[in-house]
């Protein structure tokens, strides 16, 4: 199993900026893909961002242009860039891997609230 721990979330008001940081416990230059989704109050899990081992990446049409999705293998550490925030960012922002065989695995969650 390999533990993902996520830092970086917190208060922002609206057109700010927020990096967060999801460290795995193991290398990740294997896994398949990492990424984030996040969870509003009453709504579904959703796809923010993924990025493959080759830095492919994906990204959710309502972040495109504001949200950057990196990784760095030196570090075993994903990072997701967010500009231009929203209060419609809101939402706990959870890390994602999947690895061959072993499946998706998940990180704790961090809180990022967008308000004034």
């Amino acid at each position: 199993q390999v533990q993902l721990v996520e830092s970086g979330g917190g208060l922002v008001q609206p057109e700010g900026s927020l990096r967060l940081s999801c460290a795995a416990s193991r290398n990740i230059f294997t896994f398949n893909f990492m990424g984030w989704y996040r969870q509003a109050p009453g709504k579904e899990r959703e796809l923010v961002a993924r990025i493959t081992s080759g830095g492919s990446t994906v990204y959710a049409d309502s972040v495109k242009g504001r949200f950057t999705i990196s990784r760095d293998n030196a570090k075993n550490t994903v990072y997701l860039q967010m500009n231009s925030l929203k209060p419609e960012d809101t939402a706990v922002y959870y890390c994602y891997a999947d690895r061959p065989i072993s499946g998706r695995s998940w990180g704790q969650g961090t809180q990022v609230t967008v308000s004034s």
